[in-house]
C-alpha cells in the first residue's frame, strides 16, 4: 500500500478553512482522487463527566482543550493502512458525543483545524502544511453567522468568547505558527489560485 499523505490546513477560527478543505475534496473527487477528512474540532475533549456550565467555561481555543495524543494516533492508524473510530462533538452540550464513525485510509489525508501547527507532534505528521491567513475582523462576522446557525449560540456568548479566549489565544498560539506553513493562502477559503497549486500537490502525490 501506498504510505498516504497528510496535509494539514490550519488557520484562525473563520478563516475558511473547511471551505477550502470541502472544496478541495469536492473537485479531486470528481478526478477520482479518494481523500479521508479529518477534523480538529471532533477530537475536543469528552466532558461528560463535567455540568454545562462547567463545559461553558472551558478555553476552546487553547491547545490543551484538545486531544491531541488521539488525533496523532489515528493518523499513524491511518498510515498503517488501519481503520479509525472517528469520534464525534456536540457544540450545543460542549461534549464529545457516544457514536463514532469508522473511517479507512485513502492515499490523501486532509486534517483541518485551528491548533494544528501548534502542536509539535502533530507537525512531525504532515507533509504539507497549509495556513489560511484571513483579517480577524472577517474571521469573526463569519464565526457569528455559523455559532448563531449552527451552534445555538447568543450574540452576548459569541462576543464574550471571542473577547475572552478567542482573539487572545490566536495571538498566542495560532498566528505565531504561520511561518510553520509550507503554503500560505491568503482572501480565505476562495482563493483560486491557492486551491489550484494545493491541487496540483494532491494530484501529484496521489499518483506516485
Amino acid at each position: 500500500m501506498t504510505t498516504p499523505h497528510i496535509i494539514a490546513i490550519s488557520g484562525a477560527s473563520g478563516s475558511g478553512k473547511s471551505l477550502f478543505t470541502q472544496t478541495l475534496c469536492n473537485e479531486l473527487n470528481s478526478l477520482n482522487t479518494d481523500i479521508t477528512i479529518l477534523c480538529e474540532d471532533h477530537y475536543y475533549r469528552d466532558q461528560s463527566h463535567m455540568t454545562i456550565s462547567d463545559r461553558e467555561q472551558t478555553n476552546y481555543d487553547h491547545p490543551d482543550a484538545f486531544e491531541h495524543d488521539l488525533l496523532a494516533h489515528h493518523l499513524q492508524q491511518l498510515v498503517k493502512g488501519e481503520t479509525i473510530d472517528y469520534p464525534s462533538y456536540c457544540f450545543k452540550t460542549h461534549t464529545r458525543e457516544k457514536n463514532t464513525q469508522t473511517l479507512s485510509t485513502n492515499k490523501i489525508i486532509l486534517v483541518e483545524g485551528i491548533m494544528l501547527l501548534a502542536c509539535k507532534p502533530l507537525n512531525k505528521l504532515f507533509d504539507l502544511k497549509v495556513y489560511i491567513d484571513t483579517p480577524l475582523d472577517i474571521c469573526l462576522l463569519r464565526r457569528i453567522k455559523r455559532d448563531l446557525v449552527e451552534r445555538g449560540r447568543s450574540i452576548e456568548s459569541i462576543s464574550k468568547q471571542y473577547e475572552q479566549t478567542v482573539k487572545p489565544m490566536y495571538h498566542q498560539f495560532i498566528q505565531p505558527c504561520r511561518h510553520k506553513a509550507d503554503i500560505v493562502v491568503t482572501q480565505g477559503g476562495k482563493n483560486r489560485p491557492a486551491i489550484e497549486v494545493v491541487k496540483a500537490h494532491i494530484q501529484k502525490a496521489a499518483n506516485a
